[in-house]
């Protein structure tokens, strides 16, 4: 995998969220040991090239919302792959 040692560092927790499972920006920044880092989680999760494999699909916004999906199709893609894994979103 490419990318910077903070990307690595998120995608690779990304890969150990269970499939139904949804966890925020947040909650991620937190498990990585960076709290103050949900933006750049963020930022990661939307850079992420290897969508849906490395499933940041499974990360939503602190208030319900969605966010982004940096896999081809979207957002409209995100919501399918969440539905597909039964999250009630």
């Amino acid at each position: 995998m490419k990318g910077t040692k903070f990307q690595l560092k998120v995608w690779k927790y990304l890969k150990t969220i269970p499939k139904g499972t949804v966890k925020t920006y947040k909650q991620v920044a937190i498990a990585i040991k960076s709290p103050k880092s949900a933006r750049a989680v963020a930022n990661a999760c939307g850079k992420n090239p290897y969508a849906p494999k490395i499933p940041c699909h499974r990360v939503i916004r602190s208030d319900g919302g969605l966010g982004g999906y940096s896999g081809r199709g979207g957002i409209k893609i995100k919501l399918r792959l969440l539905r597909s894994e039964k999250v009630d979103i």
